[in-house]
């Protein structure tokens, strides 16, 4: 939630619990329900890169020259993607 705020509302250099202030500790307002809408339209994004198959995996493939092994590796990507699909 905190990094949804600082996104929409550049202003703000701190927040404390859930309220935010500008550079001269002033409270910035915000709406709570845009924040709510940039986090539940971004959830996707922290869902896919705890699935996503190490790189390495990638790597290891091109280097050998197995493309079953970088197949595989796009494979499973593209079913991470497709369960954690954008909003």
């Amino acid at each position: 939630m905190i990094n949804a705020i600082y996104k929409l509302y550049p202003q703000v250099i701190r927040t404390v619990g859930d309220v935010a202030y500008d550079a001269d500790g002033n409270e910035v307002a915000y709406d709570k329900d845009a924040v709510q809408a940039y986090v539940d339209a971004h959830a996707y994004i922290a869902k896919r890169a705890s699935e996503y198959p190490n790189p390495a995996e990638y790597l290891d493939g091109v280097v050998k020259g197995d493309q079953a092994q970088i197949d595989k590796y796009i494979a499973d990507c593209l079913a991470v993607k497709a369960r954690f699909p954008k909003s």
